[in-house]
């Protein structure tokens, strides 16, 4: 699979806002992501933004109300509405988030929007007054009972100089929320995933910590690579600084005894959990209250084994039968197929992904991985040097596979 917005048919609508120059941008991501966007201008956006600016970066025409009247102009908007997978409006003033909600169809993108029967996907852009007002409130609570999907809008500084509620949501933003619509539908909807991702860290005094060079990514691609396909995903996540992928949940913990606490509490009725964090196998025994000084010497640190998660897991399965399917990773050093093999066995897996993390170009901290995947019925597959995205797409491919 690729991501959801390849050769997905997308319908960018423009109102009158200062933020249209941020669609632009939202036009350009969708595009490099693979989608068809077709752009919308109503006449008031035209007075902050042009077609060319949309059509230099969709590579398609970009449609006024002038498109409306002329000889096709009868069937433009019917047309525009087929085989459509999403309409976005953003920014979306208040007066078309008005019309939308009352039917008036007086230009090319309301007449499209009452023409549409797929999702529609709002992003709300105005001064914090008007977005405040009791007429736009009823009209958004209208819209949101339709069903209409809507995104913001934010906190900020505003075009008048004001500070407050009404910022279009930033295009990187939007474009994760279109992700999630888009995926919606997809092959493991309804299927309740958890994910955890990152390190560990056990403390040894207040200020430094047992931890490893684990970035997270791998985890979060992951958690996203199950939200392209229609997942309720949770993400239990260590100590990272990265978005959480629109549509998961997140879980934030930092010790293993953390970690195992949040995967037991999630895992009853769960289809699949991917334990792609990065663990800590040990911890202090009696972390100290106070920082350890230099001069008071070489502190004696005595280390215990931290509790083995997918043992408990599998132990938690065997039982109820639940996570349905269980992956593990493996990060090794040496002997890594064979190590591999033996946690896949000893730890009751369906699958287990092993990387050598003394390949420069794999594992920790950077966005390539090197995997091989290994079955609970013998098979072995090896992977290329692929993104961690790639990765993520083969993992759940086979995953889909054990659930049927």
């Amino acid at each position: 699979m690729t991501t959801p917005f390849e050769n997905r048919r997308i319908i960018l609508g423009i109102t009158g806002s200062i933020a249209a120059y941020k669609a632009a941008d939202l036009a350009s991501k969708l595009a490099q992501a693979g989608a068809q966007v077709d752009v919308i201008l109503t006449q008031a956006a035209l007075q902050f933004i042009t077609p060319l600016s949309f059509q230099s970066v969709t590579g398609r025409p970009a449609f006024t109300d002038r498109d409306l009247w002329e000889r096709e102009g009868h069937v433009l908007h019917i047309g525009l509405a087929q085989n459509t997978s999403l309409l976005v409006i953003a920014p979306a003033s208040a007066n078309t988030l008005a019309k939308l909600a009352h039917g008036i169809a007086d230009n090319l993108l309301t007449v499209t929007a009452l023409a549409a029967r797929c999702p529609i996907l709002l992003a709300p852009a105005m001064d914090g007054g008007m977005y405040a007002h009791p007429a736009t409130q009823s009209n958004l609570e209208i819209l949101r009972q339709r069903g209409a999907i809507m995104v913001g809008p934010a906190k900020g500084h505003l075009a008048s100089g004001l500070t407050g509620i009404g910022r279009m949501v930033e295009p990187q933003e939007l474009l994760g929320y279109i992700r999630r619509e888009l995926g919606r539908d997809g092959l493991l909807r309804g299927r309740k995933i958890i994910v955890t991702a990152g390190g560990t860290q056990e403390p040894i005094d207040p200020v430094r910590a047992i931890t490893n060079r684990s970035s997270g990514k791998q985890g979060f691609a992951l958690a996203q690579a199950a939200l392209d396909r229609g997942a309720d995903v949770m993400l239990i996540s260590g100590l990272t600084q990265l978005p959480t992928p629109v549509g998961a949940s997140r879980v934030d913990v930092q010790t293993a005894e953390q970690m195992l606490t949040a995967v037991l509490n999630a895992i009853p009725k769960a289809d699949v959990l991917i334990m792609a964090a990065a663990v800590a196998d040990f911890r202090p025994v009696s972390p100290a209250v106070h920082k350890f000084k230099r001069e008071k010497g070489l502190p004696q640190i005595i280390l215990e084994a931290t509790p083995d998660i997918l043992a408990n897991v599998s132990a938690v399965k065997a039982t109820t039968g639940f996570p349905r399917v269980l992956v593990g990773f493996a990060a090794e050093s040496q002997d890594v197929l064979s190590n591999a093999r033996r946690k896949l066995h000893i730890k009751g897996l369906d699958l287990i992904v092993v990387n050598d993390i003394l390949a420069g170009d794999a594992g920790f901290a950077v966005d390539t991985n090197r995997v091989t995947i290994l079955d609970a019925g013998g098979g072995e597959e090896t992977l290329p040097l692929l993104s961690k995205s790639d990765v993520s797409e083969a993992v759940l491919e086979r995953i889909i596979g054990i659930l049927g």
